[in-house]
């Protein structure tokens, strides 16, 4: 995506949302996401990537895209980069997730709004109400009696 003065406040908005996500991913061994990149078992990758996005979004917010790819140099630390859908309400955005040993960082390749308001601002503050709409809060279950 070419960047515009607006990309990095997004990215900013989408990082934090996703955060949560990143996490729960870094968790599983970096030798198995390449190995599951590398045999192409898009199926596995997308059941975990909804797995861990289905414990902070509602279902089908956040799936796996089209593929990913891996660094992994003898001199280094895996490196682990997953494209992501994110279709909150009146939003498509495609993204690069990377995941390393230390820290996550996300990329937005396009970002497609709906019904795109003239104001920039506005489609920023838009972006960010519906990530927060489409999170999955558990509700405090009241105390028996």
């Amino acid at each position: 995506m070419k960047k515009c003065n607006y990309s990095l406040e997004r990215e900013k908005i989408l990082a934090q949302a996703i955060s949560p996500i990143a996490t729960e991913l870094r968790l599983l061994d970096a030798g198995d996401l390449i190995s599951l990149l590398r045999l192409e078992c898009h199926g596995s990758i997308a059941d975990l990537v909804s797995s861990a996005a289905e414990l902070f979004f509602h279902p089908g917010t956040i799936s796996f895209g089209s593929g990913g790819e891996y660094k992994l140099e003898w001199d280094g630390q895996p490196e682990v980069v997953l494209d992501l859908e994110i279709k909150p309400r009146g939003i498509s955005i495609y993204a690069r997730l990377t995941l390393t040993d230390k820290m996550a960082g996300i990329e937005i390749d396009h970002i497609s709004f709906q019904d795109p308001s003239e104001d920039p601002d506005e489609n920023t503050r838009f972006l960010s109400r519906s990530l927060h709409e489409a999170r999955y809060i558990r509700q405090p279950t009241a105390l028996a009696g």
